[in-house]
């Protein structure tokens, strides 16, 4: 009998053995975060996937960079064109039916976010600033499509528990944007749950993303597998 649990021992270990090899380049524990990195070739696709994957040149600035007004922004903030336009639309809507939603971080660049990255490994250690924060090059805010907001509590760390929250969660696509972080997808995105963060893909793909649940990841990944 103990002959015979040890050769069960032996294959089950046999097995976890193969199963290793035959999975070691499958991220099933986003272990690849930050590890294969891919420069990307087209920055101003309104699609670009900016993450810890992939990453934008440093000298990569938009062209069509403009100021939000500042009636939806808590100082000079700026998106390009589109976004921009489609933020004041949303903000516009919200305030006449009582809400505040203010732009308080939009475009960053490189060498912003690089002092920014390094404060928090400063402050905080690298661990903590790569599950909050993007290196340089990996940031979102870098394309211009993506801003941070708050509501009338005043402060976007605490954005998820305005009265601004659950109409922003539930209209932002209608405007072309979706909730990039969202809470129980940080094992894809490789990023906390951001209730403040959005992100502009346009009208049609926000809407599918959001009847969908999905990221950004996740609908690229759709995309790649329709096409194959």
């Amino acid at each position: 009998m103990k002959e015979e649990h040890f050769k069960r021992a032996i294959y089950i270990i046999l097995g976890i053995l193969i199963l290793l090899f035959y999975t070691k380049d499958i991220p099933l524990f986003s272990n690849d975060f930050y590890n294969k990195i891919y420069l990307i070739e087209h920055p101003d696709d309104v699609l670009v996937l900016v993450n810890k994957n992939n990453k934008l040149p440093a000298a990569y600035r938009p062209r069509d960079l403009e100021a939000i007004s500042l009636e939806y922004a808590n100082e000079e903030k700026y998106l390009r064109k589109d976004a921009k336009e489609q933020f004041e639309k949303l903000s516009k809507e919200a305030k006449t039916l009582g809400y505040s939603i203010v732009a308080v971080s939009a475009y960053r660049g490189y060498d912003y976010q690089e002092e920014l990255y390094h404060y928090y490994v400063k402050t905080k250690g690298e661990k903590y600033a790569d599950l909050c924060s993007a290196r340089p090059g990996h940031s979102e805010h870098q394309t211009g499509l993506a801003l941070d907001v708050m509501g009338s509590n005043n402060d976007y760390d605490e954005f998820e528990y305005s009265v601004e929250f659950p109409w922003m969660k539930e209209n932002a696509h209608r405007y072309g944007f979706i909730l990039r972080y969202p809470e129980g997808k940080e094992n894809v995105t490789g990023f906390k749950y951001e209730p403040w963060h959005y992100r502009y893909v346009g009208i049609d793909i926000a809407k599918y993303i959001y009847e969908n649940n999905l990221t950004l990841e996740e609908y690229k990944q759709d995309i790649c597998e329709e096409t194959n």
